[in-house]
């Protein structure tokens, strides 16, 4: 059996769900991006979903779960934030999907 570390796992499991989109996991977005209206909803649910421009800077532990983007003249964050399955407290496992709830925001840089 092949083992793979916990960064990798996290990494994994966080691309999975942000490539899949709202429909798997828990996706919010802030009220700035949403009074922007449905058109930039959808666009900004896209361009996270497709989001690929990792970096040392933007992803220093290689657990892909923030990324910077420009979109229609806006500067926005994207943050997956892994939670115990009750959501109330941090994960303490979150290569563990058992174990972990992971809910990704979507929000505008000024709302930072």
């Amino acid at each position: 059996m092949i083992s793979i570390s916990p960064a990798n796992r996290i990494r994994e499991l966080n691309d999975e769900m942000r490539r899949a989109g709202p429909s798997c996991g828990h996706w919010m977005m802030t009220q700035g991006v949403m009074a922007e209206g449905p058109t930039f909803m959808l666009l900004a649910t896209s361009a996270v979903q497709t989001f690929s421009n990792f970096t040392p800077d933007n992803d220093p532990y290689g657990e892909r779960d923030f990324g910077a983007l420009d979109l229609a003249g806006q500067r926005m964050f994207w943050k997956i934030d892994c939670y115990d399955r009750d959501l109330r407290y941090g994960s303490n496992d979150p290569s563990n999907p058992s174990k972990t709830t992971r809910v990704l925001t979507i929000m505008l840089a000024s709302e930072y």
